[in-house]
This record gives structure tokens, sequence and C-alpha cells, in this order.
């Protein structure tokens, strides 16, 4: 699994938007217990806090120790660096396993197979995500420009897992049909382009040519921001689950 966030930790936890309560209440309605999680690749910890509410137990992993300094501390969620693929000593242990924003930089088979290890039973994998977002007018165009044109080709070929919405990912599980969700956040015009400053690829362009890509559309947004303060960008939410088969 690669790691392309250690060295933006801080802007990670700050700039990322976060989950809609709408997901979490719909992830715990297919359980009947609600006793242990696993949050792999939990980053800065955003989700297993939010499992943590629920869970007596949460397990967070993550192979960047600085990505999990960021993360919020509750007594019971057990934070360890560890990479998603090495092998776990849990077995049908965990009634809900999650993934968000990172199974498509995971080896799927050697994740799965501890997947298929650790989980219950009637356990569930809910894999979560979200690809590029949208907002109104001009400013959508200069969006779609910088991330298929500007910096295109610096995204890692992991990202195209994104760009299909997960749909081509390998899923060897017993796959429940889920409803629609959508993530919206509202930013001030720092923290939109914080926000961009946090795409692995802008981070390598910026080490490919000593400069950062933002530059090439800062006056862009500014020019065709509008009179808000405050803009409405919605992301398309990936999501699938699945049981053991």
């Amino acid at each position: 699994m690669k790691d392309n966030f250690s060295g933006h930790s801080a802007d990670y936890a700050k700039y990322r938007p976060t989950y809609p309560a709408e997901l979490y209440k719909y992830l715990f309605s297919l359980l009947d217990d609600k006793e242990n999680a696993w949050d792999c690749a939990t980053g800065n910890g955003q989700v297993a806090a939010e499992l943590a509410t629920v869970f007596k137990q949460v397990w967070a992993t993550d192979l960047s120790e600085n990505q999990l300094k960021e993360a919020p501390k509750h007594k019971n969620i057990t934070y360890a660096v560890r990479t998603a693929e090495e092998p776990v000593s849990y077995q049908n242990h965990f009634d809900l396993i999650t993934v968000a924003q990172a199974v498509h930089w995971f080896y799927f088979s050697t994740f799965y197979a501890n997947v298929h290890k650790a989980l219950k039973n009637h356990g569930a994998l809910a894999l979560i995500g979200y690809s590029v977002f949208t907002t109104e007018g001009k400013l959508n165009e200069i969006i779609q420009h910088f991330y298929n044109d500007s910096i295109g080709s610096y995204w890692d070929a992991e990202r195209d897992y994104l760009d299909a919405h997960y749909n081509t990912i390998p899923f060897p599980f017993r796959e429940e049909v889920v409803p629609n969700f959508k993530m919206e956040v509202r930013w001030t015009q720092d923290q939109f382009l914080n926000y961009l400053n946090t795409w692995s690829a802008v981070k390598h362009y910026e080490k490919k040519n000593s400069k950062n890509p933002l530059k090439l559309i800062k006056n862009e947004v500014k020019t065709h921001w509008g009179n808000e303060a405050v803009r409405l960008f919605e992301f398309p939410m990936l999501l699938r689950v699945g049981y053991k088969k």
C-alpha cells in the first residue's frame, strides 16, 4: 500500500470532508451486534470516532504513524500502526469492518483474506469512498479541468477505481444493495484550496516540478468564486457492503 499522506497529515485531518450521519445510520442498521469494529486505513480517525459512539471496542489501523497522531483519542479506540495486508490474529471477531477512501490502495486478495478471517459470520464489510466533487457554474469547469488535465497525469493508477465509483474493484462477498448517498460541504475559498492541496496528484506534481499546481488556477478561482463567502460542493459517495459468502 502506498503512503501518500504522511507528509501532510495535519492538513489531511483538517481539510478532508466528513461523511454524512445518514451513512453511519444505515451501516449500523445492518448489524444485530455492535461489539467490535475494525476501521482499516483509518487515516485521521474520523470514521473510527463515529464507530466508537456505537461499538464497545474499535480497532483502528493505519500504515502512517503521522496520520494516527492526528486522530481523535477515545477510551474504546485502539490505534495500531500496520498495513491492511499484515496478517491479523483476530478470528470471527468483528461485527463491522470499514475502509474509507483507501481500499483502492490495497492488495485486494491479501486484505480480503484478513477480512474473511476476522469478520464474524454475520458481520459486514463496508468500502466507503468519494470521487471528484462538483459545484455550480464556471468554477465547476475549472475544477474538472484541473482534475483531469492540469494534474491528470500525476494521479496514481489506483485513482481509476474511484473514477469508476469502486465498481471495478473485486468484491468476493455476498453483496448488499445499498442506497445512494451524497456528501455536501460548504467551504470558503481558503478551505476549498486547502482541500485541493491535500490531493496526492498535487503533491506528486509539486515534487516533480518544484512548484504547487494550485498556482495554475488560483486567480481563476478568485474570479469565478462569486459573491458568496461560502460555496456548496457535492461529492458522489461510493459504497459497497457485503457479508461472508
